[in-house]
């Protein structure tokens, strides 16, 4: 399926060996590590550090409540407008630009966004939108009570029937599996705002929840009161809520995106083949699996690196890996942009010249089918791979000097140096995993 090629390109991407560039990557985390260890010895990242106020217009701008319903509406309007054309546009994924939307503008463009602008689902989403304007009011409770031990897990949950549907379903790119997929979504959470309230979105959302966590790494944050500001990124994440699932989140979107990368391997689509020779349903359950492995290896190692330190009693050792999961949203934004990059610059624009014929009536609407795709980032390959290799590297050490600030705060001065290796090894080693397995697929 086109739509679906992320275009990720090789080792042959990079402009020096991948070995080079592997060694390099873990040296600069290792080096990284070590100046945190001896510059960085107080607590510094304080979410609610004041930052620079926004001049008064533009905060007007930003607040004000009529761009704030236009967008909603836009986004009702949208969902309104993709939803019929998959329900009576074209069969075809390659002529109906349904699939696009949720797999480029939906799943990335909206993520982008989010490191951009902060949390933007929370205005475009067409669910809060519909609640809003039944309810009156964007805020409050539902007549069911959301437990606090249900945590992310709704959401982590929706998080992998999504990576599911596009790299272990059959089909990924089939119009009727992304609209049965994106009806169920809108209807999951429409009902759960409802009953929750908003509650839900911000928890069991599985699109809300990705967007707000990607959103804490945006410059632009709130003072307690409400005001706009400008603060470090890394400021804004360390006010990342610990909920439960904050580990099962993260590990479903890293280890989705190395699953993806894996699964180009010569060796692992030709077991796919011969699973698919006996049954589909076969080769399906094999992909769940292989899916579903990628992400247990991720969440563990991470949940064991994490409480790997002594001077806590067993309870506060628990509590570590949700408290330090924060630390991994770096490291999500730097493969969301290593390895979809070209998928949204490129497949973008494919999606968009679909809507000049959106129900395959023959339409040329804006004269988009005039247009071609500007492959702007396939054809400079050193380039893109140098934005790889950035982009991963960036998110990392950025995740060791969130995950090293916390432990400042959380554990004893006895093992704040030896309570961090094994999260620093378990990083290098997601570092090497990574690159390999972004370049070499």
């Amino acid at each position: 399926m086109a739509v679906l090629a992320h275009g990720i390109g090789g080792a042959a991407d990079l402009p020096i060996p991948l070995s080079y560039a592997l060694v390099g990557a873990a040296w600069a985390l290792t080096f990284s590590f070590a100046i945190l260890i001896f510059a960085w010895k107080q607590p510094r990242l304080d979410p609610r550090s004041p930052g620079l106020l926004l001049p008064a217009g533009l905060r007007a701008v930003i607040d004000a409540p009529r761009l704030r319903d236009a967008l909603a509406a836009l986004g009702v309007v949208a969902t309104v407008v993709v939803t019929a054309i998959a329900l009576f546009g074209s069969p075809d994924p390659g002529r109906n630009p349904a699939p696009g939307v949720l797999y480029i503008f939906l799943w990335v463009g909206v993520m982008a966004a989010s490191l951009l602008l902060g949390p933007v689902w929370k205005i475009l989403s067409p669910a809060r939108a519909i609640h809003r304007l039944i309810r009156r009011s964007d805020t409050g409770t539902g007549p069911l009570a959301y437990r606090e031990g249900w945590g992310h897990w709704p959401a982590a949950a929706g998080l992998f029937s999504f990576v599911w549907l596009e790299l272990a379903y059959p089909d990924p790119g089939a119009v009727a599996a992304v609209t049965i997929w994106f009806l169920s979504y809108l209807t999951t959470t429409t009902l759960g705002l409802f009953l929750f309230g908003t509650v839900w979105a911000e928890r069991a959302d599985p699109i809300e929840v990705y967007s707000s966590l990607l959103g804490r790494l945006s410059p632009l944050g709130r003072r307690d009161t409400g005001e706009p500001v400008l603060r470090s990124p890394l400021a804004n994440l360390a006010g990342t809520p610990a909920r439960a699932g904050s580990v099962a989140v993260a590990a479903t979107l890293l280890g989705s995106t190395a699953f993806d990368s894996f699964s180009m391997f010569p060796s692992w689509r030709s077991l796919l083949v011969k699973a698919e020779e006996h049954s589909q349903l076969r080769a399906t359950g094999l992909a769940t699996l292989g899916l579903l492995g990628f992400i247990v290896v991720v969440g563990g190692a991470f949940w064991l690196a994490a409480r790997a330190t002594g001077g806590l009693s067993p309870a506060a050792r628990a509590k570590l890996p949700n408290r330090l999961a924060h630390s991994l949203t770096p490291i999500i934004a730097g493969y969301l942009i290593a390895h979809y990059l070209t998928f949204l610059v490129e497949k973008g624009q494919t999606t968009i010249i679909l809507f000049a014929d959106p129900f395959d009536r023959g339409w040329n609407l804006a004269g988009l089918a005039d247009r071609d795709t500007a492959y702007l980032l396939s054809t400079n390959p050193a380039l893109l791979g140098t934005i790889k290799v950035m982009a991963v590297l960036t998110g990392h050490i950025l995740g060791v000097t969130a995950a090293h600030d916390r432990c400042l705060r959380l554990l004893p001065p006895a093992h704040r140096l030896t309570g961090q290796l094994a999260l620093m090894l378990t990083m290098v080693g997601f570092t090497f995993a990574g690159l390999y397995l972004l370049f070499e697929a």
